[in-house]
């Protein structure tokens, strides 16, 4: 158990304990937490600060919660993570990709605190990282959409060009074209994480371009609103499971489960046996979840979509298995061969079939 400096040690103890007075317990651990959005965006940042309270929850008294909000990527994000260092955080969690060098500055200036950030890949002696397997919810949803698609034109609001974004795409794809031949892809960038103003532009965008299945990996609902006054579109649910725009037109979700992490990270700083890690789970170690499919969705497909999520919770499917082709049709995997963790990591091309540039 991690030990903090008390006010009354030894035989100071013993005097507080002959004069009745009482000894101070242990120092709460500090846990900061620095998010892109606000707690209440619907999606990323309000989910991992569901997350984050389900972990204060779980400890009660012995830690002590602070965050910040709405804070933007790059010099701001710095600031704002020094702060906290110097507010006295024991550990502070950075919850988007553009905090990772900002995170990694910091930490090189407080060696005894400890940094988790969340999608990157830099670490530290004093940083780790984790992320989630996104890309296995993302061939769930291309399923159901290459599925329910009647104009087979699918359409997607992409925030930034990362791999881990261009992942998400690639996957959706494939299994939407795996069920559906027929299937082409849309794909707008917004550039931002969170904009609902743009959210909404690019999903009206992509209906009024005959899409009749709108994916996204932004962070707002506003392409659910936009998808339910256009009427006869399927969506899903980002981050969050987004179930109040159910059973139409939010059709299922992929909804992140950072809990358990938070949970297992703080009781490393308060056991004293936080060490850098590299984390990057997914369905079957339960950080990534598949919200309900709606009954709007045809019984058949359903269940092939369950299938598949049992499949890659169990590890008897990867969503990257070949034979698949890079989009200028060059080969990348053969026949049955899987794609190695790095090469997802460092993913920053299209597959075959997905028409227009990745920007730069």
């Amino acid at each position: 158990m991690k030990r903090r400096t008390l006010l009354a040690t030894g035989a100071g103890a013993a005097m507080a304990a002959a004069l009745g007075l009482p000894a101070r317990a242990q120092d709460k651990t500090k846990v900061g937490f620095i998010y892109v959005g606000p707690i209440n965006d619907g999606g990323w940042t309000q989910h991992h600060h569901h997350s984050a309270m389900e972990m204060v929850h779980h400890f009660g008294d012995s830690v002590d919660f602070v965050y910040q909000e709405n804070v933007p990527e790059g010099p701001d994000a710095e600031r704002a993570i020094t702060q906290m260092a110097l507010g006295g955080a024991d550990i502070i969690f950075t919850t988007s990709f553009g905090f990772m060098d900002p995170t990694v500055n910091v930490a090189a200036n407080f060696p005894d605190v400890k940094f988790e950030h969340a999608t990157g890949y830099k670490q530290a002696d004093n940083v780790s990282v984790y992320s989630a397997r996104f890309y296995e919810g993302r061939a769930i949803q291309g399923t159901l959409a290459g599925r329910v698609t009647k104009s087979n034109k699918i359409g997607y609001i992409a925030s930034v060009p990362i791999p881990e974004v261009i992942r998400g795409i690639n996957s959706a794809y494939l299994h939407a074209k795996k069920v559906n031949p027929d299937v082409e892809f849309k794909v707008i960038w917004i550039f931002e994480w969170l904009n609902p103003a743009k959210e909404a532009d690019a999903a009206k965008a992509l209906i009024e371009q005959g899409c009749d299945v709108v994916l996204q990996h932004t962070d707002s609902t506003a392409p659910h609103q936009a998808a339910k006054e256009a009427g006869g579109v399927y969506t899903f649910g980002q981050a969050a499971d987004m179930a109040e725009y159910g059973p139409m037109p939010r059709i299922s979700s992929i909804i992140d489960n950072w809990s358990p992490y938070y949970i297992e990270r703080v009781q490393a700083v308060i056991d004293g046996t936080w060490g850098s890690v590299n984390t990057w789970d997914g369905i079957g170690a339960g950080m990534v979840g598949i919200g309900e499919i709606s009954d709007a969705v045809p019984a058949e497909a359903k269940a092939e979509a369950e299938a598949m999520r049992d499949a890659i919770a169990a590890g008897t499917y990867h969503p990257f298995t070949g034979p698949i082709n890079k989009q200028d049709g060059s080969a990348w995997l053969a026949e049955g061969e899987i794609a190695n963790d790095g090469d997802l990591a460092g993913m920053f091309f299209f597959v075959e079939g997905i028409e227009g540039d990745i920007p730069s």
